[in-house]
């Protein structure tokens, strides 16, 4: 989309929930405070469901220092998609059902990063965005295209090669890009049913139109291993790419084109 001669472009970095954050807006109107207030909802969404701080709104509800009747309208909205979710991947992602660093089993993070994210994308657009992409730690929330006639590049890194890419995807919006994998944490994904942390494959990548739902999705796929891929295929406009320890790529029959 060709933005108005008074749209200006937004490249931003901001340090929050653990990771950096690369904002990059390509038309945004110009003297929008949008910025500023995604920055401040990337805050928020930390201070509230970071399971690392004794003060979060999570924390005391997974030690039970507050019940579900104390909790903000954020805080329901979240936890009741995570039901549907566990439902959904058959318990594959569950986050009642992991621990956390607090000591808690009680651990949203696995579909809260992709919910904020595209939480962000929708705040940029109301402002009057267009052709963004946000890049949190690997999961990315995309509106638009760079430039006219040209797709963002998203690259998935390679579980094994730091300084190497396991492939390239040239990617138009709305769509989301969510990766789980143990590279950076170690073997830090449980199978909520076993209790055991899950190793089988290097790492699973999610393309759907919902970064919340992707980033859910990325992890029950892990742990699914190779069944993942044929449980992905009955979930509507969402697919799935596994890298196996050895290097073997496989992908479902709605990703958008075998690695390159």
């Amino acid at each position: 989309m060709n933005g108005a001669a008074s749209d200006v472009a937004v490249h931003h970095v901001e340090y929050v929930m653990g990771m950096a954050v690369s904002i990059d807006v390509r038309h945004l109107p110009a003297g929008s405070d949008a910025l500023g207030d995604v920055v401040a909802w990337l805050h928020l969404v930390d201070a509230t469901f970071s399971t690392y701080r004794a003060d979060s709104e999570v924390t005391k509800l997974g030690r039970g220092e507050i019940t579900v009747d104390d909790i903000s309208r954020d805080v329901e909205e979240v936890l009741l998609r995570c039901i549907d979710l566990s439902e959904r991947t058959n318990g594959a992602f569950d986050a009642f059902a992991v621990p956390a660093p607090n000591g808690t089993t009680l651990d949203p993070s696995g579909f809260v990063k992709g919910w904020s994210i595209e939480h962000a994308a929708r705040m940029f657009q109301a402002a009057g965005a267009s052709d963004l992409c946000i890049n949190a730690g690997g999961d990315i929330v995309i509106r638009g295209v760079p430039a006219p006639g040209q797709p963002w590049r998203v690259g998935v890194r390679h579980p094994d090669l730091v300084d190497k890419l396991a492939m390239t995807l040239e990617l138009e919006g709305p769509v989301a890009v969510a990766t789980s994998a143990t590279y950076e944490r170690g073997a830090h994904i449980v199978d909520p049913i076993s209790g055991a942390a899950v190793t089988d494959v290097a790492s699973a990548t999610v393309i759907g139109p919902d970064l919340g739902t992707a980033d859910a999705y990325a992890t029950a796929v892990f742990v699914m291993g190779e069944d993942g891929l044929e449980w992905i295929e009955a979930q509507d406009g969402y697919s799935a790419m596994l890298i196996t320890h050895d290097g073997v790529v496989r992908w479902s029959s709605r990703f958008p084109h075998p690695p390159r």
